[in-house]
């Protein structure tokens, strides 16, 4: 397994709200563990919330295991939420404060993912990108109940409008997705400061070069730069390596 992780504060922003992890080592009774956050609130409670879900979900995964991938990723985050909310209430600088949160783990040839609010994990399959996590936000929402069109006017002025996140209450429902792999499969993680500033053609684009997956992370973070860069950028790239042999 190969992976790589790059963040950058984009064009606009003067602070750097995503925060992310990659460890295609054992993280606990994990083989690996991977996760964006990209916080919210003031600078200082946006910076915080990011850095602090993911650093106290790593925490918890290395020393909590009771068998079950889906369910230790539950616990994980809804105890780490309820520190977060906690610390929120404690301390005024921090109130309001919340993260998204998008998670990921591989065992074998399964792709384990959670997420909460908009960021997103995408898998890149034989020249195909298909989002596997839905976005919590009011926009998609809407699109469901049928009272918007994704895209159109209203969609992308109400983009950024999250409906569910880490720390804003002290109960929090990640949705959990579960997805067998194939060989040359790749998998992108990633803020909405990459996926709101790059199309689906221009990140096939940077994914399908044949580079590094370092190489590949900064085309894909150059691109939301060039195309005005609004937002934070975060990113993760995994190279799963799955074997004709492991599927047989």
């Amino acid at each position: 397994m190969q992976a790589y992780g790059l963040t950058d504060v984009g064009r606009v922003r003067t602070h750097n709200q995503d925060y992310l992890y990659s460890s295609s080592e054992p993280v606990g009774k994990f083989q690996n563990l991977f996760l964006v956050a990209d916080g919210m609130g003031g600078h200082q409670a946006g910076d915080f919330a990011s850095r602090f879900v993911v650093e106290s979900l790593v925490s918890y995964l290395e020393h909590h295991w009771e068998g079950q991938i889906i369910a230790e990723l539950q616990n994980g985050i809804q105890k780490v939420n309820e520190a977060l909310y906690a610390k929120s209430m404690e301390e005024p600088s921090l109130r309001g404060m919340g993260t998204t949160l998008v998670a990921a783990t591989i065992e074998e040839n399964t792709l384990y993912v959670a997420n909460i609010g908009d960021s997103r994990l995408y898998l890149y399959r034989n020249g195909q990108l298909t989002q596997i996590t839905r976005d919590h936000s009011y926009v998609e929402e809407m699109v469901a109940l049928g009272q918007i069109r994704r895209n159109s006017q209203d969609y992308l002025k109400h983009k950024n409008i999250i409906t569910r996140a880490v720390g804003t209450e002290n109960r929090v429902r990640a949705d959990f997705f579960e997805e067998s792999l194939l060989p040359g499969d790749l998998i992108l993680m990633c803020s909405d400061g990459l996926s709101n500033m790059t199309s689906a053609q221009e990140m096939i684009h940077c994914l399908d070069q044949e580079c590094p997956l370092s190489q590949k992370a900064k085309y894909l973070i150059d691109t939301a730069n060039q195309n005005g860069g609004r937002d934070n950028i975060a990113t993760v790239l995994i190279e799963p390596q799955i074997s004709e042999v492991t599927l047989c």
